[in-house]
């Protein structure tokens, strides 16, 4: 299944390959209630059919028909992407259909470049993160690397978004503590896959919406969990099943890895991966025991630790690339 972001660049791709203008829409800034969070993209078609979203409805109307319109085209700049907003004042919220009172700021442009949506896609189904960068000033897009902890920013007319796997946790093991991490998780906009290919757990799993997958851990790892959004969470405390998906991730590109069990638990799960020969380094990635040590006992309190400490690692890695005293590790890629 295609994410929202590689769904709309997709369409898009397919769009101007049928010779259509696209107009490209993206959320740069709200102000009070908005449905749409910044980054939100939507498309336009000079006839009017378009993909996504900016609002909750209440703007789309008028974007169509200032697209159909032509009245979205940059001809003094030479079509350069160009900034709107909706909901300024009194008079243009009552004439845009904003009654809620809420503010937004839009980038306009006009999608032209196939070789760059190309790239992107490409990126996205590979695993990688890539980010695009647009300047207010000079209208000029370009594509450079990005760190699994870069989010939208939008400063000194400079906008980047990164396009790439969402956030995802793969749970290792359906048992009731992952129904618990997985519910967290859901709050908190992970995508959450459970795994586990033991037929009495698989029936027992009595969360419908998240996804179940009956394969084997390592290949789940393999399959699901090779880019730097991705945690992998192994909770069975059967070793057999474990220790197979932890071989994988971390040999991976992991943002985070952990495992449950006690200290005295953690401590030979260490040196079985180590007889297995994984690296020193290999092994020093794995959170075991896994969370923070708040005391919890019950599964829930066990699943707050998890979900607090993974934050708190995100959060860590966000600040210190903020403050430039150290670089998250980047995807090798060589972007055109």
């Amino acid at each position: 299944m295609l994410d929202s972001d590689q769904e709309i660049l997709q369409t898009a791709l397919n769009w101007l390959k049928q010779g259509h203008q696209i107009t490209l829409i993206t959320v740069l800034k709200t102000w009070g209630s908005s449905p749409r969070p910044v980054g939100s993209l939507m498309i336009i078609r000079s006839d009017g059919l378009h993909a996504g979203s900016v609002s909750g409805g209440c703007i789309e109307e008028d974007l169509l028909s200032r697209v159909k319109q032509n009245q979205l085209t940059n001809n003094e700049k030479n079509n350069h992407p160009t900034t709107l907003a909706y909901g300024s004042n009194n008079q243009l919220a009552e004439r845009s259909g904003l009654p809620c009172g809420g503010r937004i700021e839009l980038l306009v442009e006009q999608l032209e470049n196939r070789l760059q949506l190309e790239t992107i896609i490409n990126k996205i189904n590979k695993g990688q993160l890539v980010c695009r960068r647009v300047c207010l000033n000079t209208g000029e897009v370009s594509l450079h690397p990005a760190s699994a902890t870069d989010e939208f920013s939008y400063h000194d007319n400079t906008i980047k978004k990164v396009f790439g796997p969402a956030w995802t946790i793969l749970l290792i093991g359906a048992g009731h503590l992952s129904q618990y991490v997985a519910q967290i998780g859901l709050m908190l906009n992970y995508h959450i896959i459970v795994c586990d290919p033991r037929e009495e757990y698989q029936i027992a799993w009595p969360l419908k919406e998240i996804e179940l997958i009956k394969i084997m851990p390592d290949d789940a790892v393999k399959e699901i969990s090779n880019h730097q959004r991705s945690i992998v969470l192994t909770l069975t405390h059967d070793p057999k099943l474990d220790d197979m998906a932890l071989l994988e991730a971390l040999t991976l590109n992991c943002f985070y890895v952990g495992s449950l069990g006690s200290k005295r638990n953690n401590d030979n799960r260490r040196k079985r991966l180590a007889e297995l020969e994984l690296s020193p380094l290999q092994i020093k990635q794995l959170h075991a025991p896994v969370g923070l040590p708040i005391g919890s006992h019950t599964p829930a309190e066990i699943a707050v630790s998890i979900m607090a400490d993974i934050t708190a690692n995100r959060n860590l890695s966000v600040n210190i690339s903020n403050d430039g005293k150290s670089q998250i590790a980047q995807n090798n890629i060589n972007v055109a």
